[in-house]
């Protein structure tokens, strides 16, 4: 019962040393970041002050990795299935990939009125990885962190090495997701209207050519909010569904299995519901840059 105290009373072990409920926070939720310091030399950052001062063109190693090879795992095992598809007898991971497949041609068709053969595989690449990415959040906290922590000191001598495993927690990775869609709606929306009906669309639109500057403050925040919604939606629901695991994980001791349990049960349902809004968002989106000024 002594234990349990103590537990309740907010420590967390991480080897030898005894952190604090709030220190425990801090460090899972760190990032591995490498950059340059004031000094001129090029490394990674020792505490969450030097990633501060390494600024903008510092690089989250931990997040940057996983996203990059959680995508290239599905692309290759998509790949892989696709190639040993067979219309005689098909396994169940070949059923499992095609009912995707067919699940998501479904919401583009629902979605989507113009002809591009990109936005198919666009949807299916984004769904996927984003449900691939937010379902790292239900690995325990401290299996992969703490391994890496380990590694990190006794290897490379960084004492409580950050390192972050869900890519779609740090806002870098689902803002650069969104802004990489935004870049589609604006090519998109030059392309299929011109650039002189992709400006008339904002200046014109909805009031009339005699409302310009009411259209304006309307049409643009409208536009620029997209990808901003976009990033930041995904980006809250999994901080918040990460940071609640930490703060079970560092407060309840023992009892916190049934509480993990419960809110992992609870987040099966955050981690595809996002990755759907953020498909059909960009379905929407990108249809919307496919009308022309007088579907509007």
């Amino acid at each position: 019962m002594a234990e349990l105290a103590d537990a309740a009373h907010a420590v967390a072990e991480h080897g030898t040393e005894v952190l604090t409920v709030q220190e425990y926070i801090t460090h899972h939720l760190a990032y591995l970041t490498y950059g340059r310091f004031p000094d001129g030399h090029w490394g990674l950052a020792l505490t969450p002050d030097e990633a501060m001062e390494m600024g903008f063109w510092s690089v989250h190693v931990d997040t940057l990795g996983w996203s990059i090879f959680i995508g290239a795992a599905f692309l290759l095992f998509f790949l892989y299935i696709g190639k040993k598809a067979t219309t005689d007898t098909p396994n169940g991971m070949q059923n499992f990939v095609e009912m995707i497949f067919e699940f998501v041609d479904a919401r583009v068709a629902e979605g989507f009125n113009g002809k591009n053969p990109l936005i198919a595989p666009l949807a299916l690449t984004i769904f996927v990885w984003i449900i691939l990415m937010n379902t790292m959040d239900l690995v325990p906290v401290d299996w992969i962190t703490g391994l890496a922590s380990l590694i990190g000191e006794h290897v490379f001598g960084l004492e409580h090495m950050a390192f972050k495993i869900v890519p779609t927690t740090d806002v870098n990775i689902t803002v650069g997701m969104s802004l990489s869609v935004f870049a589609l709606i604006l090519y998109y929306s030059i392309k299929m209207k011109g650039i002189g009906g992709f400006l008339s669309e904002l200046a014109f639109h909805p009031f009339g050519k005699w409302m310009l500057p009411f259209n304006l403050i309307i049409e643009v925040p409208t536009l620029l909010a997209k990808p901003i919604s976009l990033g930041l939606r995904l980006f809250g629901n999994l901080y918040a569904g990460e940071l609640l695991f930490l703060l079970i994980a560092s407060m309840l001791g023992i009892v916190q299995l049934p509480a993990h349990f419960v809110w992992a049960v609870f987040h099966l349902l955050v981690i595809p519901l996002q990755a759907f809004v953020f498909m059909m968002l960009t379905i929407v989106y990108l249809n919307a840059a496919h009308e022309s000024v007088h579907d509007h």
